[in-house]
């Protein structure tokens, strides 16, 4: 007999919000965005206050201006952030078994089996309750049998409240929720559905399968699973990784600068990839350098938290300008990013970088699907054939 599966979902509640007002209180009460206030600012977060005039992340501080004129502006600290973040893991991992980090303020853990021992809604509201007295923090959590369901249940419950959907129930729970509810179903995908005449999941729980696979390919059985509560995503346990880094060793020493940095770019865009897949920012960068000679030297510098490959390129084409002695030969050289923190590159919103965000989106989506050599910038790409290049990790940490 297969053990039911009990999965909670823990959301922070508006966290940069929550962790601003800790700081200063004044602000409890006022509409709040975290964000840029300039022309190209953007929102990073809004208080329930503001966001009842319509203002909501990603959207551009002079829209959100214009919806709530009576709103305070905080630019942002990521790095209170990280800390207050750290401290809800640290709770919710020695009081749970198995914990899914799915991003900065975004829990999923996995209660299966607790039930006879403690029962999982009562555990549940136990972490809760001593997440909001230890870091004075408001959690919402949602519990199911499903990371979707659970997901969709916090949404539901939010701010400060807690939803089970027993089991069995999943189907009806989801019926009458509007598609967009549905964690995998974007704006565009939202739209395509509408056109079909699909505005409530439980219509697009009824759709044939052939039809919607017609439309959106091998994504169309996954939203008929999803609308339909099946989900059978696996919980998968945070691990810390300390660093990523890239190195390369030259076949023969070389003082050709112009290569030399065009593997360094290249180095950097497949890191910061790395570092966005896993939800990570860097807050060190370093350059080592290994001369023929075999004498081997690095520089490093700290960085506002970021996965921002122009950022980091700037960076490294500084460090490696302070480090290179022109009149050696060259044998070996590398990039490290270490001081890794859980989270999306937040600090573009804060300032007007954001523009980058978008790019770097459509650059991954084209890495996913043919490789990370197929893309690239100009400069990273001169050489006449991609480097291979060792990529090192160092050993991971719970």
């Amino acid at each position: 007999m297969l053990m039911e599966k009990a999965i909670v979902h823990y959301d922070l509640d508006s966290f940069f919000v929550s962790v601003e007002r800790l700081k200063n209180p004044t602000l409890i009460g006022k509409p709040v965005v975290v964000g840029g206030s300039s022309e190209r600012g953007v929102v990073a977060s809004a208080s329930y206050e503001a966001r009842r005039f319509g203002v909501h992340s990603a959207m551009s501080s002079q829209m959100a201006k214009r919806l709530c004129p009576d709103a305070i502006f905080v630019k942002g600290d990521y790095e209170s952030y990280v800390r207050a973040s750290n401290a809800v893991t640290e709770i919710i991992s020695e009081m749970v078994p198995v914990v899914e980090k799915a991003s900065i303020d975004e829990f999923y853990c996995d209660f299966s089996g607790m039930e006879k021992f403690f029962g999982c809604y009562k555990w549940a509201k136990e972490i809760k309750a001593r997440i909001s007295k230890e870091t004075h923090l408001n959690t919402t959590f949602g519990l199911s049998t499903s990371k979707t369901v659970s997901k969709v249940a916090t949404n539901e419950a939010k701010p400060n409240g807690k939803l089970q959907v027993l089991t069995g129930y999943e189907k009806l729970f989801l019926k009458p929720l509007a598609i967009n509810k549905l964690p995998m179903v974007g704006n565009t995908t939202a739209k395509t559905l509408r056109t079909m005449g699909i505005q409530h999941i439980g219509t697009l729980a009824a759709m044939p399968i052939k039809l919607l696979e017609a439309v959106f390919g091998k994504h169309g059985k996954l939203f008929w699973e999803r609308a339909n509560g099946i989900d059978d995503t696996p919980i998968v346990p945070y691990h810390d990784q300390k660093s990523f880094s890239k190195e390369m060793t030259f076949d023969k020493d070389t003082t050709d600068v112009v290569r030399l940095k065009s593997i360094l770019v290249f180095m950097v865009e497949s890191l910061t990839f790395d570092l966005r897949q896993q939800i990570k920012c860097t807050g060190t960068i370093t350059v080592k350098i290994r001369y023929s000679n075999f004498d081997t030297y690095t520089r490093q510098t700290h960085v506002f938290y970021t996965s921002d490959d122009q950022v980091i390129i700037e960076k490294v084409m500084d460090l490696f300008d302070n480090l290179y002695d022109k009149r050696l030969l060259i044998r070996l050289i590398g990039v490290r990013l270490s001081k890794l923190v859980q989270g999306y590159s937040q600090i573009n919103l804060f300032d007007n970088s954001s523009k980058l965000a978008a790019l770097h989106q459509a650059m991954d989506k084209v890495k996913h699907k043919h490789g990370e050599k197929i893309i690239g910038r100009a400069y990273g790409m001169q050489t006449n054939k991609p480097p291979v290049i060792k990529s090192k990790t160092l050993p991971t940490t719970k």
